[in-house]
């Protein structure tokens, strides 16, 4: 019997859900997800084809024909590696338009759930544990003030700490006042402060968040 496991890891911009996603699958042998990466995707699409990347009526055409994949750690877009261009501060931006339309969020929903048919997965985002997966086993909020995720984000991309920290408050209401299955945390997800944990704390309170989610068989989807 195939059982499947789903973590569900959802939190603002600057939390530290991809590297703490991408370790604790590694560790737990499941497939990691980023549905930013899709959204990023998209987005790095609409950029180069010079299409506005609020133009709601080009924008879900442009996700629905989208051909994207997640694998070895790297993103595909058509075919294409472009797991160094969707992290570009342009893309970055353009990303953060193209998550608010409704007809982008529902067609790369579709895709995201997709991967929970193939294997057990650790996915992270903003709406996994509300929208893409609400009956995940393993549902986790990773959280840390403005400020110390600002600090985190200029430490390792670089940029103006002022900036940065100006950025994400804009990011963080977009996400939270949004029409379409704004940033919230689940009611049954558990909270985790990161703000004064470093990576290797932080993974491994989720890996046993997991495990005691998970263990004697409770949570095992067939």
């Amino acid at each position: 019997m195939d059982k499947r496991i789903i973590v569900a890891i959802d939190g603002p911009a600057g939390a530290g859900k991809s590297t703490v996603a991408k370790a604790v699958a590694e560790r737990m042998g499941f497939l990691h997800v980023d549905s930013g990466a899709m959204y990023r995707a998209v987005a790095l699409w609409a950029v180069e084809n010079n299409i506005d990347p609020g133009d709601d009526h080009k924008l879900v055409p442009l996700a629905e024909s989208a051909e994207i994949a997640l694998t070895g750690g790297r993103v595909l877009l058509n075919g294409r590696d472009v797991s160094t261009e969707i992290r570009t501060p342009e893309v970055s931006q353009a990303a953060s338009k193209v998550s608010t339309i409704p007809g982008v969020r529902r067609e790369l929903v579709m895709k995201q759930q997709e991967y929970a048919l193939q294997a057990s997965v650790v996915m992270e985002g903003r709406d996994i544990g509300t929208v893409v997966y609400p009956r995940a086993q393993v549902k986790i909020y990773l959280d840390a003030s403005p400020e110390v995720r600002a600090r985190r984000r200029v430490e390792e991309t670089g940029g103006d700490y002022a900036q940065v920290l100006r950025a994400i408050r804009e990011r963080d209401d977009r996400d939270a006042t949004r029409a379409d299955s704004p940033l919230r945390q689940a009611e049954d997800a558990v909270y985790l402060d990161t703000s004064d944990l470093d990576e290797e704390e932080v993974i491994a309170a989720v890996l046993r968040i997991v495990r005691e989610r998970t263990s004697n068989g409770r949570g095992v989807t067939s």
